[in-house]
């Protein structure tokens, strides 16, 4: 019996400890929260040389993590790196940290995670048992919830870490590709490169087709829900 009450905690010990790190990281990210802005990140990551973007990437996942504002480091990412690797760092470690988040969640921290998510809890868990892989390509389209808490709710549900993992790195990536274009013509705009305006107003059209399909999407699968309820009630 004392063997067992040991082994239970050493078990339990790592799980504590990550969860502290957890808290203390998101703690941090609140109070410091001011201090990530895209001129801080790309002064840091300019500093590391050619390991720079390797350190981006891991930046974004832990940051992902601890509930720090990941749009900053996109629009980051878009400043240092252009469109098209910025893109792809960012959406690597976006879709890291949201790995690492639903493990963690799935894995370790499942009933923190169950206590503070409440009733929220529900409605995802519901949601993953009617549509899987697809509910999660959803959330990332239409961000009806935050993202930070989106990733660790979900590895509280049924659905597959492969398929979380591959619906959010597809899904994530119109969103990613339209901050990330902004953040490079932010940065061209302050470099005073004469096609400023020009990456302006292509960032700002990806946005504004970003929202009209985001926004159909929603009307469409609530119209669907609207129609299912509907057949529900009418069926004997």
């Amino acid at each position: 019996m004392h063997e067992a009450s040991m082994t239970n905690k050493r078990d339990a010990l790592p799980r504590i400890l990550l969860s502290l790190f957890i808290i203390g990281g998101i703690v941090l990210a609140v109070v410091f929260r001011d201090a990530f802005d895209i001129g801080a990140i790309r002064e840091w990551i300019d500093s590391q040389g050619a390991m720079g973007p390797i350190v981006f990437i891991l930046a974004y996942a832990v940051a992902t993590i601890v509930f720090a504002p990941g749009s900053v480091f996109t629009l980051a990412g878009g400043a240092m790196f252009g469109p098209i690797l910025g893109t792809l760092y960012s959406i690597t470690g976006a879709t890291l940290g949201a790995s690492l988040a639903f493990l963690i969640s799935r894995f370790v921290a499942g009933d923190f995670v169950s206590r503070k998510a409440g009733y929220r809890l529900q409605k995802l868990v519901a949601g993953v048992e009617e549509e899987g892989w697809r509910f999660v390509a959803f959330l990332r389209l239409v961000p009806i919830f935050p993202f930070n808490f989106v990733n660790y709710v979900l590895g509280l549900t049924r659905v597959g870490f492969w398929s979380y993992m591959i619906a959010s790195f597809i899904f994530m990536l119109p969103g990613c590709f339209a901050y990330t274009y902004l953040g490079y013509a932010g940065a061209s705009a302050a470099t005073g490169d004469e096609n400023w305006i020009e990456a302006f107003l292509i960032a700002l059209g990806i946005l504004a087709a970003i929202t009209f399909i985001t926004r159909s999407i929603k009307r469409k699968r609530l119209a669907t829900q609207e129609k299912k309820s509907e057949n529900r009630r009418l069926t004997p």
